[in-house]
């Protein structure tokens, strides 16, 4: 890889200047001042509000191949003490989008030194990928949209996973989750005469059951579906007073967007009849949605291939991961698929406050992505 010792200063330096999702602003200006160095043919800003696109173009007309990474960081206080540790308190890359990044700046490197023959590469350095929000404000930019790429990949590194194995699956890579906020307004009364208000607390207990009733935790099982209790809020801390409101979070895992549909249906319903059943007005909202990463059997052996080309150790995995992912939306409109890049198998794990990407394997990653694009352009 040309000057390793640059990407690596580099992706330190993301580490130490996290942003949360959305405000991947001097992130943003970090990549595009080193894409500089590099020109791509085209470059855009701004896209979903702090998004890069580079293209690299061939010196003839073929297939584009688009490579995406994340910009953002997590909410989590930095527990390491090294030198390029977080220097923004209660904010850190703890998912490892710094070595994502760094990986896909070393593509540009490559691409700007060894152009494809034919079709383009576009670098897509995404925003907002923690909130599931980025990817569809990518989709809904104009200028996205005119690019049409034939094929999409993505990589996660993978703690648990021996360093640069490659780890590949069909169908559903990762799940698709999303979170239900049901919120809840009764009648205040007074705490010695609580019949003469209407209390959610009851409703909050019957939903909290009901819900847990519908959980099948086997992630090898057809009906796979994780309901997991996140927030809840009843009342004042006031003494005096019976609770006239409360809330209540979940978030809800699937292997598969059709099931996940009939999951937040049932899941809408049953809170709204069990409110109505506690004579309580109740409104039920989603947040933070991301669709099944659903990986297109090609796509996988392009990857598999690129493993094999590069005698990486190539990993088979039988279940999809149970977290979400938001290139999952990318892959409902292009064929794509993304691949898992193991990172140590006694790394922290991912969202630990002690995580840190090694750097190690942001050449394997390299070695993936090139060859997976000199696959598709050179086939032609």
């Amino acid at each position: 890889m040309e000057n390793l010792n640059a990407l690596t200063i580099l992706r330190k330096e993301l580490h130490q200047h996290p942003e949360v999702s959305g405000n991947e602003f001097t992130t943003a200006q970090r990549i595009f001042s080193f894409l500089e160095n590099y020109p791509p043919d085209d470059i855009l800003t701004e896209v979903g509000t702090t998004g890069i696109l580079a293209t690299y173009k061939g010196k003839n007309a073929g297939k584009t191949v688009l490579f995406r990474c994340e910009l953002d960081a997590l909410p989590i206080d930095e527990i390491n003490t090294f030198q390029h540790k977080s220097i923004f308190k209660g904010v850190s890359h703890k998912c490892g989008h710094d070595g994502h990044m760094a990986v896909l700046c070393a593509l540009a490197q490559k691409l700007h030194k060894d152009r494809p023959e034919f079709g383009n590469v576009i670098l897509l350095f995404q925003p907002a990928e923690e909130d599931g929000s980025g990817a569809k404000k990518v989709l809904e930019d104009k200028r996205f949209q005119i690019l049409k790429p034939d094929y999409v990949f993505a990589l996660h590194n993978l703690p648990g996973y021996k360093m640069h194995q490659i780890v590949v699956k069909d169908h559903a890579f990762s799940c698709a989750v999303n979170s239900i906020i049901i919120i809840l307004k009764g009648k205040t009364a007074h705490a010695g005469e609580p019949e003469k208000g209407v209390n959610p607390a009851l409703a909050i207990a019957a939903i909290t059951t009901a819900f847990n009733e519908l959980i099948q935790s086997d992630i090898s099982s057809e009906n796979y579906c994780l309901i997991t209790p996140i927030y809840s809020k009843l009342g004042k801390k006031a003494y005096g007073v019976s609770a006239g409101a409360g809330e209540i979070h979940f978030t809800v895992r699937s292997d598969s967007n059709l099931r996940m549909e009939e999951i937040e249906n049932t899941l809408e319903k049953l809170a709204k009849s069990l409110a109505k059943k506690h004579h309580l007005k109740c409104k039920v909202k989603w947040t933070q949605s991301f669709k099944a990463n659903t990986n297109n059997k090609e796509a996988v052996e392009l990857i598999r291939a690129a493993a094999n080309y590069n005698s990486f150790d190539l990993i088979e995995k039988e279940h999809p991961f149970t977290w979400g992912e938001d290139f999952g939306l990318l892959t409902q409109h292009y064929t794509g698929a993304m691949f898992g890049l193991g990172s140590g198998v006694d790394t922290p794990a991912l969202h630990n406050p002690d995580y840190d990407f090694p750097d190690e394997i942001t050449q394997t990653g390299v070695s993936m992505f090139y060859q997976i694009s000199k696959q598709i352009t050179d086939a032609y």
